[in-house]
């Protein structure tokens, strides 16, 4: 959906014209666009929205009353347990280990919970541990998912292309930890998981950085091919063990292409809900920006510069440009390569900093989608040119999960 910035820029101004920087909003419209259109790129497998790229309970119950949105992927076990008992969702897979000793006495002592909340592993270990806290024979079993790690090794792995994430990566490697989950008792394999970040997280469009578009590109190729039959195979292997509901994989970067992989039954996304900067460097598709912070102009240093107050919410991840939030409105405004987003100003140059007086709101797009709600209590929905609700985020219901 494309988006004319100075439109944007009048009724977000306008929605929000009675409340002081700093705020954030979600433009409602623009999140279910995006919704929609990921939904409309699944290719009628189920999407399962990723709880990390939201952190706003009324936003992912949002999403998942949407057709094609089922089940929810959490970042803490925490998390998981109470998005269950606050009546999300009655699916949640935790999308990576634990060791939360409460929360694990809390998921064996409650059926219902244990019949909702479905464990992440790719280590043994992992299990010792639920057994040490929680001995099978005092518990319901525990649902089980492992992680096969989706990562390209070429060369005789000796480069590797992707994140470090699981220590499961053959197909013999998921078929062994398989055999091992179904042998013990108090446990339930019931799905595996595989991200292949290095395609639904990474950019292959990177901007003014042509090169490097095209290096990514024909890694993404490369690695896409032989993923599709290394999963295939683990999935195969597993399945010698256990009767699979699901088999996770993607994210918003690789939805129609992750969607595209016989093996796969399911996907998950989140970010593409938002739209945040990182994935302005796809050429598959992009989001259409749905969330902003604003800042309020508080000074003006010299011609040519406006500084808002605050302003320095950095993305998680290497420490690169790409990780700063992006003045986007008004259009034209850019950040001084000396000072960057700072946490209390942040001085902007560009056409349009002339054009701004004291008091004047700036708006900013995060580089990740979730990471925003980490510095802020709530959001304002905004529709059309009101603000129609203001809900609170995790952090505003008093929840630091990480």
């Amino acid at each position: 959906m494309a988006i004319d910035r100075d439109k944007t820029r009048d009724r977000l101004d306008r929605a929000t014209a009675h409340l002081d920087p700093p705020y954030a909003v979600v433009d409602l419209t623009a999140f279910d666009a995006n919704a929609e259109a990921l939904a409309g790129r699944s290719g009628g497998k189920p999407l399962r929205v990723a709880s990390k790229s939201v952190r706003v309970r009324e936003l992912l119950t949002r999403a998942l009353k949407r057709p094609g949105w089922h089940g929810v992927m959490a970042f803490t076990l925490p998390e998981a347990l109470w998005l269950v008992r606050s009546g999300v969702s009655d699916d949640v897979l935790v999308a990576y280990p634990t060791a939360h000793r409460g929360g694990l006495t809390d998921l064996a002592a409650d059926p219902a919970l244990a019949d909702a909340v479905t464990l992440m592993i790719d280590d043994t270990a992992q299990l010792d541990l639920i057994d040490r806290v929680c001995p099978p024979a005092r518990r319901p079993a525990l649902r089980i998912c492992l992680d096969l790690d989706a990562s390209w090794r070429p060369l005789g792995g000796r480069v590797h292309v992707g994140v470090r994430r699981s220590p499961v990566h053959s197909a013999t490697a998921a078929g062994a930890l398989a055999a091992a989950v179904a042998g013990r008792p108090g446990f339930r394999l019931v799905g595996l998981m595989s991200y292949e970040a290095q395609i639904a997280g990474l950019g292959d469009a990177p901007p003014g950085q042509a090169m490097l578009g095209s290096a990514i590109r024909v890694a993404q190729r490369g690695s896409y091919r032989e993923l599709l039959a290394r999963r295939s195979a683990a999935v195969g292997a597993v399945r010698e063990h256990a009767d699979l509901e699901f088999v996770n994989g993607g994210g918003t970067g690789s939805v129609a292409a992750t969607s595209a992989d016989p093996a796969v039954t399911e996907v998950t996304a989140g970010s593409g809900l938002y739209g945040p900067t990182l994935f302005d460097a796809y050429r598959a598709w992009q989001p259409t920006p749905a969330a902003f912070f604003a800042c309020a102009v508080v000074r003006r240093p010299a011609p040519g510069l406006a500084t808002v107050l605050g302003g320095g919410w950095i993305a998680s991840g290497p420490a690169a440009d790409n990780r700063l939030p992006r003045p986007w409105l008004p259009e034209g405004l850019k950040l001084l390569g000396a000072e960057g987003a700072g946490e209390v100003q942040t001085p902007l140059a560009g056409k349009s900093a002339d054009g701004l007086r004291v008091g004047d709101r700036v708006w900013f797009r995060h580089a990740k989608a979730g990471e925003l709600c980490e510095h802020v209590n709530e959001v304002h929905l905004v529709e059309g040119d009101a603000v129609v609700a203001t809900v609170p985020t995790y952090r505003g219901e008093g929840h630091a999960f990480l």
